[in-house]
């Protein structure tokens, strides 16, 4: 029987859901038993929410002052002992699971699995290469405990519900002092996040300055859409770093993604695969985005877009 640990992703006070999505990946294994380990400075409202979750049999409470920040070298250790007995250790393809789940792989002696998309066994898994243009079935060695990243933008969440036991976890391992918590710059939005979002409006280089990129917001907020970036409206300049969609970004699926100035280079697409409906408004009727496009317009987005958020108001 697979015994699985499931890394929980928070902020501190609420569960993100990325653990749900893990963990709809991880019963999709046969027989197996499903635990949360939640690693924070309080644990009791983030334990509380991941014992609803379904197809979860305990939660594990880690509370520690040094969890109060999400520091992979701190947290690593930490799982790496949780670990012991169990075949696999899940965490998100997110920032947060691409930083924490190479230390944890390291410190078990294992490689590590990343974006797990389906499940073919217990030690069996298909994942996305080659930016999404192949998928490959990939096998983790029999005998060894199996450390994974999930693609959470492949899997839906595990239904509510659940009353699972909550454990304090008995965990004493020296904790590394070479990596300190500084702080946290990040955009304060009262928009969706948008990697949660269920639409999302993302604009791109043709959109010419971060003024203009003003377009793309009001559009959002009369849609009640998160904001998303192409990678070169990021470089340019024109929105944070933290609005990146792609590859070297956010991977998403919402249910209704909608491409602006967008011209959908592979890198861009890879990150929008799962969408449920993708919009492109692009005035270059030969741009790349319209081949995966369920609705296209060719037209001048500075025209387009304007008159669209004045339809929605």
């Amino acid at each position: 029987m697979a015994k699985i640990l499931i890394v929980a992703e928070h902020d501190g006070s609420a569960l993100n859901p990325s653990t749900s999505k893990c963990v709809s990946c991880a019963a999709a294994i046969d027989n197996a038993e499903i635990d949360v380990v939640v690693l924070a400075a309080s644990t009791a409202d983030i334990a509380a929410q991941a014992a609803e979750i379904g197809s979860v049999s305990r939660v594990i409470t880690i509370e520690r002052a040094e969890n109060k920040d999400a520091l992979a070298a701190v947290l690593a250790p930490q799982i790496a002992a949780v670990a012991e007995g169990y075949t696999h250790v899940f965490g998100p393809s997110t920032t947060f699971g691409r930083d924490l789940m190479p230390h944890v792989a390291a410190l078990l002696g294992v490689n590590q699995v990343s974006d797990i998309m389906s499940v073919e066994g217990s030690h069996t898994f298909r994942r996305p290469v080659y930016a999404g243009n192949a998928i490959v079935t990939v096998e983790a060695p029999q005998g060894n405990i199996v450390v994974a990243t999930v693609r959470v933008a492949s899997w839906e969440a595990s239904p509510g519900g659940n009353t699972a036991a909550v454990e304090e976890g008995d965990v004493s391992v020296d904790l590394p002092s070479h990596t300190r918590y500084v702080g946290l710059e990040s955009e304060t939005s009262d928009r969706p996040d948008l990697q949660t979002a269920a639409r999302v409006v993302a604009g791109g280089r043709a959109l010419g300055s971060s003024e203009k990129f003003e377009l793309i917001n009001k559009l959002a907020d009369a849609l009640g859409a998160g904001v998303g970036a192409s990678r070169a409206a990021v470089d340019a300049g024109f929105c944070a770093n933290d609005m990146q969609v792609g590859q070297t970004g956010k991977i998403i699926a919402p249910d209704l993604y909608i491409a602006i100035g967008i011209s959908g280079a592979i890198q861009h697409v890879t990150g929008i695969k799962d969408a449920g409906t993708i919009v492109a408004i692009n005035k270059d009727e030969e741009a790349p985005i319209f081949e995966i496009a369920d609705i296209g317009l060719v037209a001048d987005l500075f025209d387009a877009v304007p008159a669209l958020t004045e339809a929605l108001g």
